[in-house]
């Protein structure tokens, strides 16, 4: 049969190697629990000094004086140690404090268990005898609960104190003493079985307490990181920001680094978001690699990354900023896959473009505004300039919103002309904006603002029904066109909104021609496909616009039902037409004559250049030399004009 009882408990409490029972930081709290309080040793001294030295005086023997002096000695050294040392202390070793400890507490157990027996065994006059051994009972089961934390230190204590006074009460072999051994005999276990009560209690608190603690750090590590990088998230980003500025001396610089993925929409949607997680996986590999020693590189969100870091001056940050953009364009191979990966990048620094946090994220992120503006793949530098063109820009949207309720904007039609006849097949419909105060503004002013802004979804749809609401008036023969930003496409219920602004106008389908650019199949394939099928079936006509400029495919124009392409004015006009751009265009009318798809030629200003496009294979044309873009009203004339026969032989010319 297994030992039972305190005492197993007791060596099951005992160190194994390799298996400590407590963690090193609940060890140090339970060993600083002894030297908490060192008043109470001061005073327990104190009274032990006292019972010894009056019970040498009272019973006048030489050995009672003689213990009384090492007691003494070492209760006041017990003191001094006690308050000379520091638990909170991290130059003291948990070991070593533990053996200072135990030193003095076992000798001092000993010293008063041996004066107590010394007061039985040398016959001291009972009322010495029952201070002694009523002072050493009280001490034993007192330090029991005291030191119950390390309880192999107050066990020992206890029994090193207990133990000489049971064994001379056994020596004396009275009744009575018997009976006194006898109960110290029962004493010592039950106080042992109190103590490791006592001190399973304390560990197991201390142990939840530790484990809540950990659970609690590791939860703060996890919220303020990211999951799929390994990276610091939003809120690890914002808890370094602060520590470092925090900390900042005053000639320090920081720098503020915000990258922004390019078309990485296209790699989930393509590959799936398995492999885009991968891409970010890479991407966050290389910032780490790339970045300074101690910078922060966190994940802000999607496809963004921030590196946050100390820098010696702008052209260090100027350095840093280049190998990243370098690391990161790397191409990146997936499964054997290679792919390009192409990024914006927006700098800022501490103190010339922000004082704190928030200032310099907003100067970054302004800088990567303009970087992806300007035509992304590139970096630029936050300048005070970018903040007088984000107000203008604001100041444009809160303008246009109020110029679409109150009708402020204006639709003119530019014709498109068949070049054999000279007869207006179309009419291009174009957004004017006459501001009250600023007079007319430029489309390419607060076009691109709109589209930036998501106002061209509402603009766009103004436009479309306002042009289908005057072509109602036209002659059957006689249709319209409206641009379409890719935005306005994917926005939900696109195709619903056409289809009604065409019912509340009464036109004809077939009669609305809608002009995409080539960039819409690249940046959206499936939205752009089921809009497209959806408008076809109603008998909607689709162009494509500024051909050649852009993502040119023929697969586009094999996949999509195109009406119409229109070459781009570049072509035709612009500073580098030649022998090339001739080519170009016979090739694309070539192509056009064969799949029944008709070509405009865009930018037609001079008769050369009209009759240049006609001889190439063009069909249509648009441009000042037929007319500028006229008011309703003008474009109603200019139809009424040519069905009179007034421009049956000269081309046709009106000024807007």
């Amino acid at each position: 049969m297994g030992a039972t009882g305190p005492f197993a408990r007791l060596r099951a409490l005992a160190p194994r190697p390799g298996a400590d029972r407590v963690s090193a930081r609940a060890r140090r709290l339970l060993v600083k629990t002894l030297y908490t309080q060192p008043a109470s040793l001061a005073i327990g001294a104190l009274t032990g000094i006292a019972a010894t030295a009056v019970s040498a005086f009272s019973a006048g023997l030489p050995q009672l004086y003689a213990g009384a002096t090492v007691l003494t000695l070492i209760a006041v050294l017990r003191v001094v140690s006690a308050m000379g040392l520091s638990p909170d202390s991290g130059r003291t070793s948990t070991a070593k404090l533990e053996i200072i400890y135990e030193i003095g507490a076992f000798s001092y157990a000993l010293a008063i268990g041996v004066v107590g027996a010394m007061t039985i065994w040398l016959g001291a006059p009972g009322e010495v005898q029952v201070l002694m051994v009523a002072n050493t009972l009280c001490y034993g089961v007192g330090v029991s609960a005291r030191n119950a934390g390390r309880p192999s230190i107050a066990i020992g204590q206890l029994t090193l104190s207990l133990l000489p006074v049971m064994a001379a009460c056994v020596a004396e072999g009275s009744a009575a003493l018997l009976t006194l051994a006898a109960t110290i005999a029962l004493l010592i276990p039950a106080m042992m079985s109190i103590v490791l009560n006592i001190s399973k209690v304390l560990r197991e608190s201390i142990a939840s307490a530790e484990t809540s603690s950990n659970l609690a750090d590791r939860m703060q590590v996890l919220a303020r990181t990211d999951v799929v990088t390994g990276l610091a998230n939003r809120a690890g980003l914002n808890h370094s920001m602060v520590e470092t500025m925090m900390s900042l001396g005053e000639d320090e610089c920081l720098a503020l680094i915000w990258i922004d993925l390019d078309r990485f929409k296209e790699v989930n949607d393509l590959l799936g978001h398995p492999v885009g997680d991968r891409v970010l996986h890479e991407v966050a590999r290389r910032l780490r690699e790339v970045s300074p020693p101690g910078a922060t590189v966190a994940r802000f969100g999607g496809d963004e990354f921030v590196v946050f870091t100390h820098i010696e001056d702008r052209k260090h940050s100027e350095r840093i900023a280049s190998e990243i953009h370098a690391e990161i364009m790397r191409p990146v191979r997936i499964d054997g896959d290679r792919l390009e990966v192409r990024a914006s990048l927006g700098v800022a620094l501490l103190p010339e473009d922000g004082a704190d946090a928030d200032t310099l994220m907003q100067s970054a992120d302004l800088a990567l505004y303009h970087a992806k503006v300007g035509g992304r793949a590139q970096t630029r530098f936050f300048d005070r300039a970018m903040t007088r063109d984000l107000i203008r820009r604001r100041e444009i949207e809160h303008e246009l919103r109020v110029a679409i309720q109150r009708e402020e904007l204006s639709i003119f039609f530019q014709p498109i002309v068949d070049l054999e006849t000279g007869r207006i097949r179309t009419f291009e419909a174009l957004v004017r904006w006459f501001h009250p105060e600023k007079g007319e503004l430029k489309p390419d002013e607060f076009i691109p603002v709109a589209e930036e802004t998501g106002v061209i979804v509402t603009l766009g749809n103004w436009i479309t029904a306002q042009a289908a609401r005057t072509a109602a008036t036209w002659p059957k023969d006689v249709n319209v066109a409206v641009n379409l930003s890719p935005l306005q496409i994917r926005a939900p219920g696109a195709a619903l909104g056409i289809r009604n602004a065409l019912r509340e106008a009464g036109l004809d389908p077939s009669r609305l021609e809608l002009e995409v650019t080539e960039s819409l199949f690249i940046e959206d394939n499936h939205a752009t496909a089921a809009f497209i099928e959806e408008l076809a079936e109603v008998g909607v006509r689709f162009a494509l616009d500024d051909f050649g400029t852009g993502y040119s495919s023929l697969g586009h124009i094999n996949t999509f039902p195109l009406h119409k392409i229109k070459v781009d004015r570049s072509f035709v006009s612009g500073a580098h037409v030649g022998r090339k751009s001739d080519a170009i265009i016979r090739a694309v009318a070539e192509m056009g004559s064969t799949l029944d798809i008709e070509i405009v030629a865009e930018g037609l200003e001079t008769v050369e250049q009209v009759q240049a496009v006609r001889e190439a294979g063009c069909t249509l044309g648009q441009g000042f030399y037929f007319s500028r873009a006229v008011p309703d009203y003008l474009a109603a004339m200019l139809i009424a004009q040519e069905r009179e026969g007034d421009l049956a032989s000269a081309p046709l010319r009106a000024q807007a």
